[in-house]
């Protein structure tokens, strides 16, 4: 990456995805398109977007007026809960392509689990797309653990990586504990907690420490770990490089220790149609 800053590529299951990413949601439009385009020259090569989000044309766009093969980034997309339907998740992928202007995605997730579905028949479908080189991985996210095991144990499910959010004030012990005997990749989203890392004491006197930001400091305690990505929000070239130089940051054992302490209970996502989340402690 430019400005001297190495991203380390996770390669699990296959995998070739940078640690860091850059999130899309709830960009749109020009804006969008002008964030991925300016991530991308800065030397981002991991773009994630869903068809919820509205803004896959705006990536799309991104995607054709950059310079960067498209062979060289990692990008994600997602399909929505109300759309899990075999019928429904092929349309909804074959619109997701032609959105972004692509042959293929590197990795597809089913957004979110839903109590009115068919899982057998939604995952077989979901093999099926990776079976047929649309997408290269596929993946789940906002999964508990229990439903993630059944889908890969009970299913037999070739899931490369889970998303979900997770942050200095949201443990996923039990999930990345999962992820990691099954070479899966943690995709972090609101790895910032919406900002509210930069209201901790602890995070804001680790940041002091060594004259960094909280922002930085709350990114570089997920992307340090083993098998995890995180992918923030950025849209200004300032919070992208910012992001960018997390990596140089280097957390001691007294920083990871006042991390460690703080309450990992605090769910900023969680719409009325979550799943019954897992409660980790750690």
């Amino acid at each position: 990456m430019p400005h001297s800053v190495d991203c380390p590529v996770l390669t699990h299951s296959g995998l070739h995805m940078p640690k860091l990413g850059l999130g899309t949601w709830p960009m749109l439009d020009d804006e969008c398109t002008r964030a991925v385009e300016q991530a991308l020259d800065l030397g981002y090569r991991h773009i994630d977007t869903a068809q919820a989000y509205n803004n896959e044309d705006a990536v799309g766009q991104a995607l054709t007026n950059t310079p960067v093969p498209r062979e060289q980034i990692h990008l994600t997309t997602k399909v929505w809960w109300d759309q899990l339907r075999p019928e429904a998740m092929r349309h909804s992928l074959e619109r997701s392509l032609k959105a972004l202007r692509c042959d293929y995605v590197d990795l597809f997730h089913i957004h979110w689990p839903t109590s009115d579905w068919e899982l057998e028949r939604s995952i077989e479908t979901l093999v099926s797309f990776r079976e047929q080189g649309l997408v290269k991985h596929i993946g789940v996210a906002n999964f508990p653990l229990a439903l993630l095991r059944r889908v890969i144990e009970g299913l037999g499910a070739p899931l490369s990586a889970i998303q979900v959010e997770y942050h200095v004030l949201l443990g996923q012990s039990g999930l990345l504990d999962y992820a990691r005997s099954r070479d899966m990749v943690l995709t972090a989203y609101t790895p910032l907690a919406r900002n509210k890392v930069s209201e901790v004491a602890e995070i804001r006197q680790i940041a002091a420490k060594h004259g960094v930001l909280p922002t930085q400091v709350a990114l570089k305690w997920l992307l340090d770990q083993n098998n995890v990505a995180a992918i923030p929000k950025a849209s200004s070239r300032a919070n992208q490089l910012a992001n960018l130089e997390s990596l140089k940051l280097q957390l001691d054992d007294e920083d990871r220790a006042l991390i460690a302490g703080l309450p990992k209970d605090q769910r900023q996502v969680s719409p009325d149609f979550a799943p019954v989340w897992d409660h980790f402690d750690h």
